[in-house]
Protein backbone atom coordinates (compact mmCIF):
# COMPACT_ATOMS: atom_id res chain seq x y z
CA UNK A 1 0.00 0.00 0.00
CA UNK A 2 1.38 3.41 -0.90
CA UNK A 3 1.85 6.10 1.68
CA UNK A 4 -0.28 9.21 1.89
CA UNK A 5 2.86 11.34 1.60
CA UNK A 6 5.94 9.75 0.04
CA UNK A 7 9.26 11.31 1.00
CA UNK A 8 11.22 12.25 -2.10
CA UNK A 9 14.12 14.43 -3.15
CA UNK A 10 11.52 16.95 -4.25
CA UNK A 11 10.69 17.52 -0.56
CA UNK A 12 14.33 17.71 0.53
CA UNK A 13 15.72 21.14 1.41
CA UNK A 14 19.24 19.75 1.21
CA UNK A 15 20.02 20.13 4.92
CA UNK A 16 19.83 16.72 6.62
CA UNK A 17 18.73 17.94 10.06
CA UNK A 18 15.82 19.92 8.60
CA UNK A 19 14.93 17.04 6.26
CA UNK A 20 14.95 14.65 9.26
CA UNK A 21 12.48 16.93 11.04
CA UNK A 22 10.28 17.14 7.95
CA UNK A 23 10.31 13.33 7.75
CA UNK A 24 8.87 13.15 11.29
CA UNK A 25 6.01 15.41 10.17
CA UNK A 26 5.47 13.24 7.06
CA UNK A 27 5.41 10.15 9.28
CA UNK A 28 2.72 11.70 11.50
CA UNK A 29 0.62 12.45 8.41
CA UNK A 30 1.04 8.88 7.20
CA UNK A 31 -0.05 7.60 10.63
CA UNK A 32 -3.16 9.78 10.41
CA UNK A 33 -3.97 8.51 6.93
CA UNK A 34 -3.49 4.88 7.95
CA UNK A 35 -5.82 5.37 10.91
CA UNK A 36 -8.46 6.87 8.63
CA UNK A 37 -8.19 3.94 6.22
CA UNK A 38 -8.47 1.44 9.07
CA UNK A 39 -11.41 3.35 10.52
CA UNK A 40 -9.53 4.04 13.75
CA UNK A 41 -9.32 7.74 13.07
CA UNK A 42 -11.46 8.83 16.02
CA UNK A 43 -9.25 7.03 18.51
CA UNK A 44 -5.99 8.42 17.15
CA UNK A 45 -6.97 11.81 15.73
CA UNK A 46 -6.73 13.57 19.07
CA UNK A 47 -3.33 12.08 19.78
CA UNK A 48 -1.99 12.89 16.31
CA UNK A 49 -3.27 16.47 16.45
CA UNK A 50 -1.45 16.84 19.78
CA UNK A 51 1.72 15.30 18.35
CA UNK A 52 1.54 17.45 15.22
CA UNK A 53 1.10 20.53 17.38
CA UNK A 54 4.01 19.61 19.64
CA UNK A 55 6.38 18.59 16.88
CA UNK A 56 5.59 21.54 14.63
CA UNK A 57 6.44 23.82 17.54
CA UNK A 58 9.78 22.00 18.03
CA UNK A 59 10.53 22.14 14.31
CA UNK A 60 9.46 25.75 13.91
CA UNK A 61 11.59 26.79 16.90
CA UNK A 62 14.63 25.18 15.26
CA UNK A 63 13.99 26.80 11.88
CA UNK A 64 13.20 30.22 13.35
CA UNK A 65 16.25 30.13 15.62
CA UNK A 66 18.47 29.38 12.65
CA UNK A 67 16.81 32.17 10.67
CA UNK A 68 17.44 34.70 13.44
CA UNK A 69 21.03 33.55 14.07
CA UNK A 70 21.83 33.56 10.35
CA UNK A 71 19.98 36.84 9.66
CA UNK A 72 17.62 35.30 7.12
CA UNK A 73 15.98 38.25 5.32
CA UNK A 74 12.58 36.53 4.98
CA UNK A 75 12.37 35.58 8.67
CA UNK A 76 9.24 37.60 9.50
CA UNK A 77 7.25 36.30 6.52
CA UNK A 78 8.30 32.71 7.23
CA UNK A 79 7.49 33.03 10.94
CA UNK A 80 4.03 34.33 10.01
CA UNK A 81 3.40 31.19 7.93
CA UNK A 82 4.35 29.09 10.95
CA UNK A 83 2.03 31.08 13.23
CA UNK A 84 -0.84 30.67 10.77
CA UNK A 85 -0.40 26.90 10.77
CA UNK A 86 -0.35 26.74 14.58
CA UNK A 87 -3.59 28.78 14.57
CA UNK A 88 -5.22 26.49 12.02
CA UNK A 89 -4.21 23.40 14.02
CA UNK A 90 -5.75 25.01 17.11
CA UNK A 91 -8.99 25.60 15.18
CA UNK A 92 -9.08 21.99 14.03
CA UNK A 93 -8.37 20.87 17.60
CA UNK A 94 -11.28 23.01 18.87
CA UNK A 95 -13.53 21.53 16.18
CA UNK A 96 -12.57 18.03 17.28
CA UNK A 97 -13.15 18.90 20.96
CA UNK A 98 -16.73 19.99 20.23
CA UNK A 99 -17.46 16.48 18.96
CA UNK A 100 -19.69 17.92 16.27
CA UNK A 101 -17.66 16.53 13.41
CA UNK A 102 -14.74 14.35 12.56
CA UNK A 103 -11.79 16.36 11.39
CA UNK A 104 -9.49 13.44 10.58
CA UNK A 105 -9.90 13.60 6.81
CA UNK A 106 -9.90 17.40 6.84
CA UNK A 107 -6.77 17.50 8.99
CA UNK A 108 -4.89 14.94 6.92
CA UNK A 109 -5.55 16.70 3.62
CA UNK A 110 -4.97 20.16 5.04
CA UNK A 111 -1.62 19.12 6.54
CA UNK A 112 -0.51 17.27 3.41
CA UNK A 113 -1.22 20.30 1.25
CA UNK A 114 0.24 22.80 3.72
CA UNK A 115 3.39 20.81 4.48
CA UNK A 116 4.34 19.92 0.92
CA UNK A 117 3.65 23.45 -0.33
CA UNK A 118 5.49 25.05 2.60
CA UNK A 119 8.57 22.84 2.20
CA UNK A 120 8.74 23.15 -1.58
CA UNK A 121 8.03 26.89 -1.74
CA UNK A 122 9.07 28.52 1.54
CA UNK A 123 11.60 26.23 3.19
CA UNK A 124 13.64 25.64 0.04
CA UNK A 125 14.13 29.41 -0.19
CA UNK A 126 16.29 29.50 2.95
CA UNK A 127 18.62 26.66 1.93
CA UNK A 128 21.08 28.71 -0.09
CA UNK A 129 21.17 31.41 2.61
CA UNK A 130 21.79 28.85 5.37
CA UNK A 131 24.53 27.10 3.38
CA UNK A 132 26.18 30.42 2.52
CA UNK A 133 26.23 31.25 6.24
CA UNK A 134 28.08 28.02 7.07
CA UNK A 135 25.36 25.52 7.92
CA UNK A 136 26.61 22.03 7.07
CA UNK A 137 24.19 20.11 4.85
CA UNK A 138 25.04 16.73 6.39
CA UNK A 139 24.53 15.46 9.92
CA UNK A 140 27.65 15.03 12.03
CA UNK A 141 26.55 11.48 12.90
CA UNK A 142 23.93 9.14 11.51
CA UNK A 143 21.08 10.28 13.74
CA UNK A 144 19.20 13.55 13.95
CA UNK A 145 19.35 15.20 17.38
CA UNK A 146 15.73 16.33 16.99
CA UNK A 147 14.64 12.76 16.19
CA UNK A 148 16.38 11.56 19.35
CA UNK A 149 14.75 14.41 21.32
CA UNK A 150 11.32 13.64 19.86
CA UNK A 151 11.65 9.93 20.67
CA UNK A 152 12.60 10.82 24.25
CA UNK A 153 9.44 12.94 24.57
CA UNK A 154 7.37 10.01 23.31
CA UNK A 155 9.05 7.64 25.75
CA UNK A 156 10.38 5.31 23.05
Amino acid sequence: MSKFVEWSNELSVGIEEIDAQHKVLVDLLNQMHEAIQQRHATQVTSSIIDQLGEYTRVHFAVEESLMRILHYPEYERHKEEHEQLIGQLSELRAKLDTGKSSVSFELAHFMKTWLTKHIMESDKQYTSHFLAQGIRPELSDDSSWTKRFWRSLQGS
